[in-house]
């Protein structure tokens, strides 16, 4: 079920507040909104709102057996990748950044915020549909500057499918297909990156692939290899 709302704060804290309050918030259901006015990215920043943009969130509620929750924001990922494909007359230019970036041309296209409440995970994801914000620090791109933008609803619909298929997968099947499937569509192998940690400090190494817990590898310039639980990933 898909339910949109014309504004909101957040639909990540509106879910959020609604399992606090005792509401179990179905898998598969969506609150998408119009507008938001305290949309939110990761590393506190303030997600744009445009109009005509995705903007919406849903629920995983976490059980026994199922792969490492953090694995989400793969799972997501691939599941926007597969959604956005249709609307890219060059569908090789489409690139995940790790840990849930989706890039158009080496431009930011679509961002996911997870975000843990309790035994459950709220997903919110914004793309790009219509128009993109002008940011100091990134390029930005929307599906609108390929043709005509896509319809709202109808990918909205389209996205909640492509995530339903992609948590059957993982719960299935594990994360080893899953980890295939990303490092062929994410950032090849040897591309240069630049991390900023919670902490911080900067690492500036080259993309190693991921382990098998989905965890970002480096190869620093000395040749070890160390492993990136966090941080904000930027292309160097």
């Amino acid at each position: 079920m898909i339910r949109t709302v014309a504004d909101t704060g957040s639909t990540n804290a509106d879910l959020i507040a609604r399992l606090a309050g005792g509401d179990r918030v179905p898998e598969g259901e969506w609150l998408v909104a119009d507008r938001q006015t305290a949309g939110r990215g990761r590393q506190g920043r303030t997600w744009f709102d445009g109009h005509g943009n995705f903007m919406g969130s849903t629920v995983v509620h976490l059980a026994a057996g199922d792969p490492p929750a953090h694995t989400l924001a793969l799972v997501t990922g691939l599941a926007v990748y597969e959604t956005v494909q249709p609307y890219c007359p060059n569908p090789s230019a489409l690139m995940l950044k790790w840990p849930n970036d989706l890039l158009l041309g080496g431009a930011k296209l679509c961002g996911i915020l997870l975000e843990r409440a309790g035994d459950s995970v709220v997903i919110g994801i914004g793309v790009n549909l219509a128009a993109a914000p002008d940011l100091a620090d990134r390029k930005t791109v929307a599906l609108s500057m390929l043709g005509p933008a896509p319809d709202r609803d109808a990918f909205a619909t389209a996205l909640a499918a492509s995530l339903d298929r992609e948590l059957d997968r993982w719960r299935t099947f594990g994360l080893a297909p899953m980890i295939r499937r990303w490092l062929a569509v994410g950032t090849p192998v040897d591309t240069p990156l630049s991390v900023h940690e919670p902490d911080g400090n900067m690492v500036q190494a080259r993309f190693a692939g991921l382990d098998e817990q989905g965890t970002l590898r480096l190869r620093l310039e000395d040749g070890a290899v160390r492993a990136i639980h966090a941080g904000d990933v930027m292309l160097a």
